[in-house]
């Protein structure tokens, strides 16, 4: 069985931080690599985790993952509009891979057109009529699968987000 591997995306400020340790946890106790890309050397989390990302996000090659996945918390909408971060998610959706986000990060992917049509799930508010806006389907439920798009609402789907990765990994 070939080794599975992951890219985890990160605010440089205020991702939140159960919403990136539980499902890297959950993903690396199920054999699968991680790599974490951000936009500086040293990422911050809201409640203080300190994280040294292993690659810039403008250095990301979509082909070396499985999966790309978006971490929330409020730090997220720096990458909104994010061209960088809006190119990751258009390309590895067009090649087929796994495009999860969690929490207000499903706006990313809203953004590059891949929840179009799409049953999804996001924080509450404001960020149920961007992803709607978008085209996406918004359900409501705290992890949502279709097809290759995965998407959580928040810090308590973050268990079930990552295992819901892990499984759609084949893990």
């Amino acid at each position: 069985m070939t080794e599975k591997r992951v890219l985890m995306v990160i605010a440089p400020e205020n991702f939140r931080d159960e919403e990136f340790k539980e499902p890297k946890q959950v993903l690396q106790n199920a054999g699968v690599s991680v790599t974490v890309a951000s936009t500086r050397t040293t990422a911050r989390g809201m409640f203080g985790t300190t994280v040294r990302p292993n690659i810039e996000l403008d250095k990301v090659k979509v082909d070396n993952y499985d999966a790309v996945i978006f971490v929330g918390g409020s730090g997220a909408a720096t990458y909104f509009n994010d061209g960088r971060a809006i190119s990751i998610a258009k390309e590895a959706s067009r090649r087929g891979k796994k495009v999860c986000a969690i929490c207000i990060a499903p706006v990313i992917l809203a953004n590059a057109g891949v929840l179009e049509g799409k049953r999804a799930t996001v924080w509450d508010g404001d960020y149920v009529e961007m992803i709607e806006a978008k085209g996406a389907r918004y359900t409501g439920r705290s992890v949502e699968v279709d097809g290759n798009i995965i998407t959580a609402n928040g810090p308590k789907a973050a268990t079930e987000f990552g295992r819901a990765i892990a499984k759609a990994l084949g893990r």
